[in-house]
């Protein structure tokens, strides 16, 4: 699982990005902090982050995805 490229697309997908990424095998463990999370329910906010994992997911290159979501108010 190549993290660097992950992050780039999380980072060109939500404004004012900070994340903390960690892979075990096709596993990924993610913290994302953006203000495009204002307002959005955490479904909502999964949902935009898978978005942009689709591909990933669904080329086997990412099997399951644990993730926290926030905005930095929060």
């Amino acid at each position: 699982m190549d993290l660097e490229n992950i992050r780039q697309t999380l980072e060109a997908g939500l404004d004012d990005c900070q994340l903390e990424l960690q892979a075990e095998g096709n596993k990924l463990l993610l913290i994302a902090v953006s203000s495009s999370f204002a307002g959005l329910s955490r479904v909502k906010r999964q949902q935009l982050v898978y978005a942009m994992l689709n591909e990933k997911i669904a080329s086997g290159e990412i099997h399951a995805v644990t993730m926290q979501t926030k905005t930095s108010d929060e």
